[in-house]
């Protein structure tokens, strides 16, 4: 059966027809200001302590003061370690059913509390890096999708269950938990059905998702993109 990019899956789960539009159109570019911003997950130790100045000349989310906050607090996470000096970065994974980059896969440290329970080191955690806003609480459920996916990959690779994934917003210094609960796992079987299923034009949406689509006006919706409007 054919593989399922992660970006895919991640779009099959926001809107099956947008997938559509970038198939047809074989555009997944990542964008210059969102590389960069990605690439500041691989700064943090750098960034933690940098100056005003600095962090202004930085395409962040937040003022340089709250930004030196957020990285302060994730800096005390048990994870700020290997998320700094992570097992590899910018990998490759190619699971049962999907593939394609990893930021990172951070191998935590550390023996079981009762080594008679588990006879394993522990599992290690992928993480996806974000250039956008995380939401007030957990992640996008897009997002939340595609962590689950890299997890899944990650576990086919390994042989062995993971429970977690992250996903990095690193143009605000925070970091967030996708823990894979049936719920979580759930939503991504139904965006790989919805990613494998497209061999035409899905149904349409009209909501809010539309106006942050590049293919608002083209689809067909009341709401056009910000792109089509400046167009």
């Amino acid at each position: 059966m054919t593989l399922v990019p992660f970006s895919d899956l991640a779009r099959a789960a926001y809107c099956p027809r947008q997938l559509y539009y970038v198939r047809r159109d074989d555009e997944r570019s990542v964008p210059p200001k969102a590389r960069e911003r990605i690439g500041l997950a691989f700064r943090y130790d750098e960034l933690v302590d940098a100056p005003d100045r600095a962090l202004r000349q930085l395409p962040l989310h937040r003022s340089p003061a709250a930004y030196r906050r957020n990285l302060d607090r994730l800096r005390e996470r048990e994870e700020y370690g290997s998320l700094v000096d992570p097992a590899s970065e910018r990998g490759f994974l190619s699971g049962k059913d999907c593939h394609g980059t990893v930021h990172k896969v951070l191998e935590p440290s550390g023996e079981a509390e009762d080594p008679d329970e588990t006879e394993q080191s522990p599992p290690p955690i992928p993480t996806l890096v974000s250039s956008g806003e995380p939401p007030e609480n957990g992640v996008w459920e897009p997002q939340a999708v595609r962590a689950v996916g890299l997890a899944k990959a990650l576990a086919w690779e390994r042989e062995r269950e993971l429970p977690r994934a992250l996903v990095e917003y690193p143009a605000v210094g925070v970091v967030r938990e996708v823990r894979l609960t049936l719920r979580k796992k759930a939503a991504y079987r139904e965006a790989l059905r919805a990613a494998r299923s497209i061999d035409g034009p899905p149904p349409r949406v009209d909501d809010g998702r539309c106006s942050t689509c590049d293919y608002a006006a083209e689809c067909g919706t009341r709401r056009r993109s910000l792109r089509s409007l400046l167009g």
